[in-house]
């Protein structure tokens, strides 16, 4: 099955990340009738945003970059939503929490959506038609024209139901969920073979906040710096979330775990985690006061170790198309370039 028309056709985009929005953006601008499936409650993927009574935290993604002329455009489709980081110059620390005298200045800005990182994507997605807390079980041919698709799901109340009539179905997710929906289906293309060569990494992250940094009588609360890689056997990364442009004052971190870490502990309890994180937070940054929120989040598949090392996969007979980020390397920009090429390819 190849489409055969370039207009008007019926696609469904499995994955509202930035790689699905990018994709569905695409093709509704070239005339198409895109749904966008997602199994979780909002739009973003690891852009994610978590709020909390003391302010939000991006406990996926910390930053993005622009180095590729067409995200600049969409960007600029969206204006006053990004602003830049002024921690452009990332720390880079030892084992012992010291600043490294390689330090350098990053080469690029770091660009942060004023409201949460999930913004970004939510603003990409405007006027598009989404089904959100959708899980999307099984593709298979449509029961009324086999050259069709059709979709089966589960809402999040473990409601069954089924979409159907799309001549596309395209996979906007972590390569190891699209390989196991398309087994699931009994999809063996070449494309479910290709995925076997990408490989994605765990992360840990842990997000906390202390509110009595805002007393008049505390001038600072631990480093000066806001943004730091870190060579600490258990922590990669860490940001001061108060620091980002449009987000609110009081003093918030979010840390995420390295990967080696992250994959030890992938199967631990998310306490006995927090608890070795924070003890490594605090060696780090010299911050030895009791957080007044402490929380986590897991992430199966946070960073691809190695790449597709093309842009995307598309199967114009089968009407089958998989993107993210893993097709490029780990990068926002690289979802986004990938669900944008997957797109032109099918259009």
């Amino acid at each position: 099955m190849s489409l055969s028309s370039p207009k008007n056709k019926k696609i469904a985009v499995i994955g509202a990340g930035m790689a699905g929005v990018s994709c569905a953006r695409t093709l509704v601008q070239a005339g198409h009738q895109v749904t966008l499936f997602e199994k979780s409650n909002g739009i973003g993927g690891r852009m994610a945003t978590r709020d909390s009574a003391f302010g939000t935290f991006d406990h996926g993604a910390q930053y993005f970059t622009v180095r590729d002329p067409r995200f600049t455009l969409a960007l600029d489709a969206v204006p006053g939503v990004c602003k830049a980081w002024s921690a452009n110059a990332v720390q880079v620390l030892d084992e012992n929490g010291q600043v490294a005298a390689a330090s350098v200045p990053a080469k690029d800005i770091h660009w942060v959506p004023t409201g949460g990182m999930n913004t970004l994507p939510q603003a990409l997605a405007q006027n598009q038609k989404v089904e959100l807390a959708t899980r999307v079980t099984l593709m298979e041919r449509d029961a009324l024209n086999t050259n069709l698709w059709q979709l089966r799901t589960e809402g999040a109340d473990g409601a069954q139901q089924v979409f159907s009539g799309f001549d596309a179905v395209l996979l906007a997710m972590p390569a190891p969920q699209a390989s196991a929906l398309l087994q699931t289906s009994a999809l063996t293309t070449d494309m479910a073979q290709q995925l076997d060569k990408v490989t994605m990494a765990p992360c840990w992250t842990l997000m906390l906040a202390f509110p009595q940094a805002m007393q008049p009588d505390l001038i600072t609360l631990g480093p000066q710096w806001n943004a730091a890689r870190s060579t600490h056997h258990r922590i990669a990364w860490l940001a001061r979330e108060s620091s980002k442009p449009g987000h609110n004052s009081i003093e918030r971190w979010t840390v995420q775990a390295g990967a080696a870490f992250s994959q030890d502990h992938l199967q631990d309890d998310a306490q006995r985690v927090q608890g070795k994180m924070l003890k490594a937070f605090s060696e780090i940054t010299g911050i030895h006061a009791v957080p007044a929120h402490v929380d986590s989040h897991r992430w199966l598949y946070a960073q691809t170790t190695t790449p597709l090392g093309q842009s995307h996969l598309w199967d114009a007979k089968a009407g089958v198309g998989l993107c993210g980020d893993w097709c490029l390397g780990h990068r926002v920009e690289n979802a986004f370039i990938s669900g944008l090429e997957l797109a032109l390819a099918v259009i």
